[in-house]
């Protein structure tokens, strides 16, 4: 078989074969049974963060976009949201089957629909929320989708896309591309600037709430702690803010946006970052 044609089942399963790999494949939920890593996201830093973004679910619709095995999805439903679990994939290990055998183990109502993102089968004003990880960088056309999310999300309701891989151009996309470990494998992978990013979800008519680089939320920071990655800023803010002055230094209005400076000149091919977006009433 050729590696260029592996689907994405295959490549993960080549992946956890390869030895090495065994903390990757945790860090990535690629772990079996799905349904212990899922209970595992749905404890971890990065879930209570989104938890934090989007509050509590009561009910509320929200879609999963992009879903995977189900992690999200699972952990979300747990926390009271009525979630639909957008994946195309069919796969009972990475893809649409996996969430299904999830649901119907743990028994929370998670309605699964086989769909690409670009195509959502769903009414306008259809959900209060749309979580989407590691989403928009595979969709075959950004602005489509992200026109598409921004439909059937209801007036005010949120737009939370999270570790997107980002490149600035030609060379740092093929940079990207070439070091990533299942590029060759299955060929799905992807990065655009973060202009392009913001440029799909201001065309679609939505308003950038918040938007987070490598060091600048869990979101991106994981398979770092929390700790970690307030260690780091107070590593990088001695540094920077050296003889500047405690006050001035730890101020945190100064701090998050010197934070955010050295985020922004950050070159690293595939660097993270995340956005929240929420749709004008």
């Amino acid at each position: 078989m050729s590696t260029a044609s592996m689907t994405w089942e295959e490549a993960v399963r080549w992946y956890r074969a390869q030895p090495g790999n065994e903390a990757a494949i945790r860090h990535n939920y690629f772990d079996l049974p799905v349904r212990t890593a899922a209970e595992r996201y749905a404890a971890s830093e990065e879930f209570a963060e989104i938890r934090r973004l989007l509050g509590p679910g009561g009910g509320r619709a929200i879609l999963d976009l992009g879903a995977g095995n189900g992690i999200v999805s699972y952990a979300l439903a747990r926390d009271g949201w009525n979630v639909t679990a957008l994946e195309p994939d069919p796969s009972a290990e990475v893809g649409a089957e996996a969430i299904e055998r999830l649901a119907a183990e743990s028994g929370l109502a998670i309605r699964v629909v086989r769909e690409v993102g670009e195509r959502l089968p769903f009414p306008d004003g259809a959900f209060a929320a749309i979580h989407a990880r590691q989403v928009l960088h595979h969709l075959q056309d950004l602005d489509a989708g992200v026109a598409q999310m921004a439909r059937v999300l209801a007036p005010g309701g949120l737009l939370l896309a999270t570790r997107e891989h980002v490149a600035d151009d030609a060379e740092q996309l093929a940079g990207f591309l070439r070091a990533h470990p299942l590029q060759s494998h299955y060929g799905g992978e992807n990065a655009h600037p973060l202009e392009r990013y913001l440029g799909a979800l201001h065309g679609a008519g939505l308003v950038q709430r918040a938007l987070w680089g490598p060091l600048e939320s869990i979101l991106n920071f994981f398979p770092g702690t929390e700790q970690v990655r307030q260690e780091t800023v107070r590593r990088i803010a001695a540094r920077r803010w050296r003889g500047l002055g405690r006050l001035l230094a730890w101020s945190p209005a100064f701090r998050a946006a010197q934070l955010a400076m050295v985020t922004r000149q950050d070159r690293t091919p595939g660097r993270i970052f995340s956005f929240l977006c929420s749709k004008p009433v």
